[in-house]
């Protein structure tokens, strides 16, 4: 049954009915020269994606050791699947053309040989686990890793509709612990639940009483929860039209993403976002010479970015990339060499994305090259930036949030790698009091 919006009025408590006609900027950010209005969006590949497949040599001594390891899967440097130069060196996979297309537009960052710095068992759960809570080797800990930057962030606004998003139907482990993220994997189908219009409304209603009746953390978080519902229904009606002419691919990638540009465009205080894609594990068929499966995967996930990053890169104070940044990771790599069903096994050592109007691009980290004598085992690409190294820079450049001994225990050593602009700022000493630090040393450095 079709609802009105004069229906949808009277539904509503009379707070939110009285902020609906408003993009929420004031509400979502209040001064917004007292905090930051930054957005971290983390899409997390889970299955273990092949670095060594997305970006590739194209030339050199490491061209060589690539072919002979990778006698079919070998993605060309000629012809209609030949590798897109990203420099003379280094060519990213021919599916990934709108990857390509924000590298060209110096945007995209993508980081070589990163991982986590101390080799782990070679689980997907044990990895992920560890990847996400930001405590490689270390499972003793009730918070995830974003979890700890939101607790701890002294910037941000706090009265906000939706502080944080996971786009799907699972909380992931990196906000393990934080009670203000809202799932959606639909925007329209982001209420209550079905029936005639008069059902529902009783049923937001007593759900307001019930959640009003109390200020505990679940009556607290149940509140936010009605009140981000009855805004979003109210703003999200019908179709969606992407700006720019950008056009997301069919499937459910696409789908997510253009469900977070939506949420994005609201202006309802979001912070952080997340989004994860599975199917990355390829142990077999991973297709031959650029084609295939995992050619496929490549072009859904460049797509959905490609075309997120052209919905939100407006004009003016409509051009949402310059406050976002966008982290693509995975749990770790796969090893050089196929297997004799045209796959590759668990690796080490993986490339990490970055993108977003202050992205530094390029090629970053330091690459190990292919030799024998470079490889973890003789097999696996080794681990010359920790994927934590990233995203401390990211979280004290873009963030303003440099409390790192709190979001990631026993990492020490952290110089930024110029991944993003911004001002840089000495990691905080963590006090026994809880999450206050102070500076440990005066940075004050700007970059770009």
């Amino acid at each position: 049954m079709r609802f009105s919006r004069r229906s949808f009025l009277q539904g509503c408590s009379a707070a939110i009915a009285a902020m609906a006609g408003t993009r929420f900027n004031t509400l979502a950010f209040g001064d917004p020269l007292a905090t930051n209005s930054e957005i971290l969006v983390s899409i997390f590949l889970r299955g273990g994606m092949d670095g060594l497949s997305l970006v590739a040599p194209m030339s050199g001594t490491d061209r060589g050791l690539y072919q002979a390891a990778r006698p079919n899967l070998q993605i060309p440097v000629t012809g209609p699947n030949a590798l897109r130069a990203l420099n003379a060196q280094f060519g990213i996979h021919p599916a990934a053309a709108p990857l390509h297309e924000i590298f060209q537009d110096g945007k995209l960052a993508i980081v070589q040989n990163v991982g986590m710095s101390t080799v782990v068992n070679k689980s997907h759960f044990d990895a992920m686990q560890f990847i996400e809570l930001g405590t490689p080797g270390f499972k003793s800990i009730s918070t995830g890793w974003i979890t700890r930057h939101l607790q701890t962030a002294t910037n941000l606004p706090t009265s906000v509709i939706m502080p944080s998003l996971a786009v799907g139907d699972l909380q992931p482990t990196s906000l393990l612990g934080y009670l203000d993220t809202l799932n959606m994997s639909d925007s329209n189908n982001f209420n209550v639940g079905n029936g005639p219009w008069l059902w529902r409304a009783a049923q937001r209603t007593a759900l307001r009483n019930l959640f009003e009746a109390d200020s505990t953390w679940l009556h607290n978080g149940g509140l936010s929860a009605i009140d981000a519902m009855d805004i979003v229904e109210l703003n999200v009606t019908g179709g969606y039209t992407p700006a720019n002419g950008a056009v997301y691919p069919e499937g459910q990638f696409g789908d997510q993403m253009k469900v977070l540009a939506q949420m994005i465009k609201l202006d309802l205080g979001l912070q952080v976002a997340t989004v994860d894609i599975g199917g990355w594990d390829t142990h077999d068929q991973e297709g031959d010479g650029g084609t295939g499966y995992f050619a496929d995967m490549i072009g859904e996930l460049s797509a959905g970015i490609g075309a997120f990053y052209a919905d939100l890169s407006g004009g003016g104070a409509a051009n949402y990339m310059n406050r976002i940044t966008l982290v693509v990771q995975s749990e770790f790599g796969r090893e050089l060499f196929e297997n004799n069903d045209h796959g590759t096994e668990h690796g080490y050592g993986n490339v990490m994305l970055v993108c977003g109007g202050n992205t530094v691009g390029g090629l970053h980290g330091t690459w190990s090259g292919l030799s024998t004598g470079v490889l973890v085992d003789g097999t696996d690409v080794p681990v010359t930036t920790d994927y934590r190294r990233v995203l401390s820079e990211i979280l004290i450049r873009r963030f303003g949030n440099n409390n790192l001994e709190a979001i990631f225990p026993n990492y020490t050593g952290y110089t930024p790698l110029g991944v993003v602009h911004g001002a840089d700022a000495a990691p905080a000493a963590i006090f026994s009091n809880g999450f206050e630090g102070g500076s440990t040393g005066a940075w004050s450095q700007t970059i770009g």
